[in-house]
């Protein structure tokens, strides 16, 4: 199916449907008319929930789909837009979530079927999947910043019972669709890449996210590069923008996207701004708004098209003749290297010498007294400002490390990770999730919408053990540092370091496809002048296996904790920080 559908994309621009709920309005449904037979006892109201309309009126949803099978679309969406637990909570209908996708499914594929029987037509089914009603990245307590009404695991729960369910109802694809906070759609990926493992099959997945306002931005903060980046770790078929606003004002906002993308682009806007007085709701006719989306086909910035809300078949065929001469967009190639992202994404940069980044480490309990005495007070706002002023003065990235014995990990990295969000200056740079106890590092990767970089993983405990912990972070959207460690201990020398690196590499790009640019070593810079003779050539040690490791491990990148060179001389700043200058100085040109 992916082939098949992949071979379509490749030929000519498809067309995606129009909104279903512009087009139910259209029945004036009432309250007995939602419950139908099925739902005739039911003990709270449904008037409003369309999604149960594929149970309590099949008929008429089959009609819609039926209707933009005709108009040209094809692709055609499933009416599951709310059709999740969580949102189906107020309907009192969640525990119908998988009947609700089933039928769903039902009354698209027998339009399909009618379809491709009458016309002779290849057209497709795709499984909707809304955001929710949730945020994961923003409180809905403006005077509790760190508050959440819901938890990654929760969405992630409703996410994989409404996927499975639209995968046994036999979808050609799934549809992620309106996302307005980026850790609600990672969520939503993770949950179909692990139901893709269960059923042992795949379907192309397209994602697609509304942007909040004019500068380019998600309601949840984030550009659309810094989306991106955080998304760009799944196989999507294509990437895609609705909703938000007609096709003229989106046209520079898919244009940007064009840029950096190196997948297809969707675009399936609403019919311009609301407008009570017009007589789907919206400023746009078909003409306007075919027009809009032929200008950035001839452009060469889309390869699927259609319509999101206030949009009809008149619009969508309207715009199956406008884009019938327009070829595909031809994805862009863009150069691997390493991108992390905040709210803004931090490209690392190809090119010799290597660039310099600087990793803020005092939002660190080991590592900073000041921080870890604001956390044992839960002085929060006291935390926040020491984060503040790492970034303020030139951190590119930003440790959160929560590992101490009388904290409850999980707990802190959670609630400091919630508050962040809320602090654009802070947030706006990518985390790097820092712990030696793994469920730490995965809560913190389930609290932040960006792509982050996981401090750290090893050999240390196995190749099994640490294949298993790279596959979660690749499949929850982060990079990795690892660290120089196998079974048998830190490395020491250049040849250890060297070989405990390649083996990493190795294992991580061969056995399960971990990009290499997504990979950070870790060789161990470790103290000199302990007293100890074999240790003073330490530091040439770590500046030697820099350049072994990089020609062993192309497009992998090198990272180091400098304190740890001057722990001899705890006390002496000035000969620590004469220290720290001359090694860097080194350190840096070699890579």
């Amino acid at each position: 199916m992916k082939s098949e559908f992949t071979l379509a994309l490749e030929k000519r621009i498809l067309i995606l449907d129009g909104a279903m709920g512009t087009m139910l309005q259209q029945y004036h449904f009432e309250e007995e008319d939602f419950r139908g037979e099925i739902f005739k006892n039911h003990d709270m109201p449904l008037k409003g929930n369309n999604d149960a309309l594929v149970l309590s009126q099949p008929d008429a949803v089959f009609d819609v789909h039926r209707k933009y099978l005709l108009a040209g679309a094809d692709i055609i969406e499933t009416n599951t837009f709310n059709a999740n637990r969580i949102s189906q909570v107020d309907y009192g209908l969640q525990d119908r979530v998988r009947d609700l996708n089933l039928g769903a499914v039902a009354a698209a594929k027998r339009a399909q079927a009618e379809v491709t029987k009458d016309t002779g037509r290849r057209v497709f089914v795709a499984g909707s999947i809304g955001p929710t009603n949730r945020a994961l990245s923003l409180s809905p307590v403006v005077t509790d910043p760190g508050f959440r009404n819901c938890t990654f695991d929760e969405l992630y729960s409703a996410y994989f019972e409404q996927a499975e369910a639209l995968l046994d109802g036999g979808v050609d694809l799934l549809l992620p669709e309106t996302t307005f906070d980026t850790l609600n759609l990672k969520a939503c990926l993770f949950a179909i890449s692990q139901v893709f493992k269960k059923i042992n099959r795949r379907v192309p997945v397209i994602a697609s996210v509304t942007i909040g306002d004019r500068s380019g931005r998600t309601l949840s903060g984030q550009t659309l590069e810094a989306f991106y980046t955080s998304i760009s770790h799944f196989d999507l078929a294509a990437i895609g923008i609705n909703c938000s606003w007609g096709g003229e004002q989106m046209h520079p906002v898919v244009s940007d996207l064009a840029r950096f993308v190196d997948r297809r682009i969707c675009c399936f806007p609403n019919a311009g701004l609301p407008n009570p007085l017009a007589p789907t709701g919206y400023d746009e006719t078909p003409a306007s708004f075919s027009k809009h989306l032929r200008s950035m086909a001839s452009e060469g910035l889309i390869n699927i098209a259609g319509g999101c809300c206030g949009t009809t078949p008149d619009h969508i065929q309207a715009l199956k003749e406008a884009l019938a001469d327009r070829a595909p967009r031809k994805p862009t190639h863009i150069n691997p290297t390493l991108r992390l992202s905040g709210l803004e994404r931090l490209e690392f940069e190809e090119r010799q010498p290597s660039p310099f980044y600087v990793v803020g480490e005092r939002t660190n309990v080991t590592g900073s007294p000041r921080f870890s005495k604001a956390i044992k007070e839960q002085d929060w706002n006291k935390a926040l400002k020491i984060g503040q002023q790492q970034v303020q003065a030139g951190a590119n990235l930003l440790d959160v490390n929560f590992d101490e014995g009388l904290l409850d990990g999980v707990a802190s990295m959670r609630h400091f990770l919630n508050l962040i969000a809320s602090e654009p200056d802070i947030a706006r740079v990518p985390m790097v999730i820092d712990s030696s106890d793994w469920a730490i590092l995965v809560e913190g990767l389930k609290c932040t919408q960006g792509k982050s970089l996981v401090n750290s993983i090893s050999l240390k405990d196995g190749e099994e053990e640490f294949l298993k912990r790279a596959q979660m972070i690749r499949e929850l959207g982060a990079a990795t540092i690892v660290m120089a460690f196998d079974e048998l201990g830190q490395a020491a020398t250049t040849h250890d370091k060297v070989r405990i690196c390649k083996r990493a590499y190795d294992l991580l790009v061969q056995k399960i496809g971990f990009p290499p640019e997504d990979i950070v070593f870790d060789p161990n810079i470790l103290a000199v002048a302990t007293g100890i003779a074999e240790h003073n050539r330490y530091a040439l040690e770590f500046l030697d296996a820099i350049t072994e490791i990089k020609k062993a491990c192309p497009g992998a990148r090198i990272s180091g904790g400098v304190s740890n060179l001057s722990f001899s001389f705890r006390g002496q700043n000035v000969i620590r920080e004469a220290l720290h200058t001359v090694f860097l100085y080194h350190a840096i040109q070699r890579g």
